[in-house]
């Protein structure tokens, strides 16, 4: 039996309306709109964490050196890296927290509203105020991170159970609880095996005349924090013919 996918869903979904208010789906036109919402929520922003994760890289060169030595240890110069090697790359999920914790992609959380009046480590909040988190900002808040707050060391994370899942507040790019971002995982799937993959294949280099430390780290503002421009790398093939 053939499984169905999403497109399938959402036509299924349409064969079935009959003018019911609480069916989202009435046309081609709403299928086509909710299709473009999740292709754009998925692409820009796994696009965006991959550049910078790769940013860091090149400016961080022993970093860059270490998450090679272990894809070459535990991938091999004869194999490419798959889905399936992902759970065992933990320096790789150490890069990755750290790039979230200093460029998460959205650095104010949706809206949030209280639903009564309470007082959070001194701080009292009416019922009904509208609260936003700022996540970039707890990311690189010293008080949580030691004076390194500003500094790429993935190092951090080892030992640590601190993870990207909403239930350690002091590290939530994704956000915490029902409002979290439903498409995490596959987020995280997507640029862990994209960054593997080309650091497993390529040595990368900066171009003639620049150094780790002239890698320009200017960030665009917005709803998204992108870099504010292209990143620049010279790529040589490392695997095994």
């Amino acid at each position: 039996m053939q499984h169905k996918d999403i497109v399938d869903i959402l036509l299924s979904c349409l064969k079935d309306s009959h003018d019911d208010e609480q069916n989202p789906v009435k046309d081609r036109t709403n299928i086509k709109a909710i299709l473009l919402d999740l292709l754009s929520g998925a692409i820009d922003t796994s696009v965006t964490v991959s550049l910078w994760v790769f940013s860091e890289l090149l400016k961080n060169p022993r970093v860059m050196k270490k998450l090679q030595h272990e894809l070459e240890n535990l991938v091999g110069k004869s194999n490419l890296v798959e889905e399936v090697d992902l759970p065992r790359l933990t320096y790789l999920d150490m890069v990755v927290k750290e790039t979230l914790r200093l460029h998460p992609v959205a650095p104010l959380l949706l809206p949030r509203v209280s639903t009564k009046d309470i007082t959070i480590n001194g701080y009292y909040i009416r019922n009904k105020s509208r609260v936003i988190v700022n996540v970039w900002a707890i990311g690189r808040d010293p008080k949580i991170w030691s004076d390194n707050a500003e500094a790429f060391y993935p190092e951090r994370f080892l030992n640590s159970n601190v993870d990207l899942r909403g239930k350690d507040f002091q590290l939530i790019p994704f956000g915490s609880g029902r409002r979290g971002c439903p498409g995490m995982q596959l987020g995280l799937i997507t640029v862990k095996l994209v960054i593997a993959q080309l650091m497993h294949c390529f040595n990368w280099e900066l171009p003639q005349g620049v150094s780790p430390d002239e890698v320009d780290m200017t960030e665009k503002f917005g709803l998204l924090i992108p870099r504010a421009n292209h990143l620049v790398a010279l790529p040589s093939y490392c695997l095994a013919e």
